[in-house]
């Protein structure tokens, strides 16, 4: 559980996860990272280094995603399945979460 709540302590690690309930590039020719994480009120230089240095590889490292770096791709991990319950929650119920939750 602490993995899991640790994965979700970040809006952009939430809105990369909850993307992937609706749309998992496992399949796809040309996956790449889903349009439903917006950016916000970070500059998208700094985001896109947070991104790549902690957030996907935090993901990752849970085996939430599996990310290839070198296409900069992600896809449902190994471990997706552990932490979906909660995601459904979040999506089922956006509209009574804080704004900035997704």
């Amino acid at each position: 559980m602490d993995s899991m709540l640790d994965a979700l302590a970040n809006r952009y690690r939430r809105r990369v996860l909850v993307a992937l309930l609706d749309h998992n590039p496992q399949d796809d020719d040309d996956p790449q990272v889903p349009d439903d994480v917006r950016l916000e009120d970070e500059g998208l230089e700094q985001l896109m280094i947070q991104m790549r240095h902690v957030h996907l590889p935090k993901l990752a490292e849970s085996g939430f995603i599996e990310w290839d770096q070198e296409t900069n791709t992600i896809r449902m991990g190994p471990q997706f399945e552990e932490i979906r319950p909660l995601l459904e929650l979040m999506a089922n119920h956006v509209d009574e979460l804080p704004d900035d939750w997704l």
